[in-house]
């Protein structure tokens, strides 16, 4: 498996020449860092006119000759000049940073995505975008999700629209406002590994797969995934062996905190113990579990504000190789058990519900085979074959 990329969430900030959008990001920027996040920013440049390199710099003088692609590298630093044909969208410059938590951008209005409107009374071209926007909650065809100003009359109209409002010296509050509503959420990943199988005649987490545990083998695939990595277990005193794995976060295992047995049980036990936002659901015998596909499932809840997103396919739902949002889930299971239920689908009426659609699945995951299972010897010695036979997915 290559390196895998995650999608970094992006929200924009606009406004006219002399807005303060600058010196306001500036402070944004420093506070959401201070804070531990790690930040990307793209500043929208309108001129053609634009060049950040010098006249009599080496690296100047490449483009000058005829180069049209020059990176610039440092031990620490790099920084790439390219010529193009035609500009790229926004999209296309934020699909470019991946990893982030959140990318900052000052400027493209129209590019789509969500808008922070900065109008300042100060600056004599605000005054028409403070009464466009107090006219018709807009300015220039875009609606704000937020404004930070300095007027009074603006910070009404956009409260009495639902609108967030905050003031220019405000940094602490909008930083509040971003991390909670656009940056990525951490994600925990659980693997429920339960422990005998009656149809497999053992433990499946232990059981041998290609000369290893089958747990190691799941835990190597959905790690890349995972800020935090847990595994529910009855067994933990023979799952050492997790310990000695280069999983590149950190792991927990997790006793089963409820004595009856049960899927929905389950769930809650990964629920209670996970300390991120958002928690994947894993069963241990999934054997091509897919750590792309848990990316693609988390970013889609967090872009859609579900509570949940799972797969769906003609045989139904897949919770467990879903993405849940803990706060809203965790509420919901423990009530669906307390009417005695059991089933892990039992509390999805009782939150917002997003579905993974095929094309979604494909795009995510095109060799597909993820949702594959086994419960029994031969089935396990089927699918060794097939991987010895025609390689890995």
């Amino acid at each position: 498996m290559g390196t895998l990329h995650r999608p970094s969430p992006a929200v924009s900030f606009v406004g006219r020449h002399n807005s303060g959008k600058t010196t306001l990001l500036v402070k944004v920027i420093a506070e959401l860092v201070s804070r531990g996040l790690d930040i990307g920013t793209v500043k929208h440049h309108g001129h053609c006119d634009f060049d950040i390199d010098y006249p009599g710099k080496d690296s100047f003088r490449h483009r000058e000759a005829g180069s049209c692609d020059t990176v610039i590298v440092s031990p620490i630093r790099m920084a790439r000049v390219t010529e193009l044909q035609e500009e790229p969208s926004c999209d296309e410059v934020v699909a470019s940073m991946p990893d982030h938590d959140l990318v900052i951008v000052e400027g493209y209005r129209q590019s789509g995505l969500p808008v922070i409107e900065v109008i300042r009374r100060a600056n004599e071209r605000d005054l028409a975008a403070a009464e466009e926007f107090c006219a018709v909650g807009s300015v220039r065809g875009a609606v704000p999700c937020a404004v930070v100003t300095d007027m009074d009359e603006v910070a009404a109209s956009a409260l009495e629209r639902g609108m967030r409002a905050f003031g220019l010296d405000d940094v602490e509050g909008i930083a509040d406002y971003l991390v909670d509503r656009f940056a990525r959420p951490a994600v925990t990943v659980a693997i429920q590994a339960g422990g005998e199988s009656r149809r497999m005649g053992q433990s499946k987490a232990t059981i041998p797969f290609l000369g290893k545990p089958l747990l190691e083998r799941i835990a190597m695939r959905v790690a890349p995934a995972a800020d935090e990595l847990i595994v529910t277990t009855n067994e933990p005193e023979r799952l050492g062996f997790l310990e000695d794995l280069d999983l590149k976060c950190p792991l927990r295992l997790v006793t089963d905190h409820y004595a009856e047995r049960g899927a929905l049980r389950g769930m809650a036990t990964a629920f209670e113990a996970a300390n991120s936002p958002l928690v994947a659901i894993v069963a241990c015998d999934m054997v091509f579990a897919s750590a792309p596909l848990i990316v693609e499932e988390a970013h889609i809840l967090h872009e859609g504000r579900y509570d949940a997103i799972v797969p769906a396919n003609k045989f139904g739902y897949e919770p467990f190789h879903a993405v849940y949002r803990k706060d809203a889930c965790l509420p919901a299971v423990h009530a669906a058990i307390e009417r005695g239920m059991a089933r892990a689908r039992d509390f999805f009426d009782d939150v917002n519900l997003g579905i993974l659609h095929r094309d979604e699945l494909h795009r995510a995951v095109p060799e597909g085979g993820c949702f594959i299972n086994v419960n029994t010897p031969d089935e396990l010695a089927r699918i060794e074959r097939s991987i010895e036979e025609d390689g890995d997915r």
